[in-house]
């Protein structure tokens, strides 16, 4: 499946993809990513996220040897889903194929959001992503502040519309009431773009792990 994936998203294709979070739509294209803005109806002022692991973290994020370490251990140790926002190396070979109106409308102020830890779909596109040399980048599938979806039969039809590839893997693992997505973490200074998923294990993890507590 995520080799279909990636097969449709070079062609400039947007897929809906199964994520412990919610549902998602990602692309790589221009053409992927402008039809996911309209479709969501999402303003340009608020960037598609990439989707990464620790390896693509570690290499694209520019951050000291101690943030660094905070994000490899809630990683390695905590297994939660999080994004990490901090500044990016705009150079990585990664992004060498990256056309620059995806760049822009994938990153913030000099500053990129990956997630990591959203489930084995999620780690099999971050691996992809190395593989290929391709980078992914997404956001949840739906209408734009409109709470996330856990089920593929919830999708928006206009988000359900826009893709070229669809993939239902039944409900997303922490589906909730309050239609919650990642919790977002600014590694600059430990501020919460946004409280979503597994925010108190979060919390506590880095305050027990680090002695930091998270700015809310």
């Amino acid at each position: 499946d995520v080799a279909r994936l990636f097969d449709s998203l070079a062609a400039g294709g947007v897929g809906i993809v199964p994520l412990d979070v919610a549902y998602a739509v990602v692309a790589t294209m221009p053409s992927g990513i402008r039809r996911i803005f309209e479709a969501k109806r999402r303003s340009y002022d608020k960037p598609s996220g990439m989707f990464g692991n620790w390896r693509l973290s570690r290499e694209i994020h520019l951050m000291d040897e101690r943030r660094h370490a905070m994000v490899r251990e809630i990683f390695e140790q905590e297994r939660i889903p999080f994004s990490v926002v901090a500044p990016f190396r705009a150079d990585h070979p990664l992004f060498a194929a990256v056309d620059p109106f995806v760049m822009k409308n994938s990153s913030k102020g000099g500053t990129l959001d990956m997630l990591l830890n959203a489930g084995q779909f999620h780690d099999a596109i971050a691996e992809g992503s190395i593989a290929r040399g391709t980078a992914v980048f997404g956001s949840s599938a739906n209408l734009s502040l409109t709470g996330s979806k856990y089920r593929y039969e919830d999708i928006d039809a206009p988000i359900r519309e826009a893709a070229a590839v669809h993939f239902d893997y039944g409900q997303s693992k922490y589906a909730h009431k309050d239609g919650l997505s990642s919790t977002i973490i600014d590694f600059t200074n430990f501020s919460v773009v946004r409280v979503g998923h597994c925010f108190e294990r979060l919390e506590r993890a880095f305050a027990m792990r680090f002695g930091v507590t998270l700015k809310t």
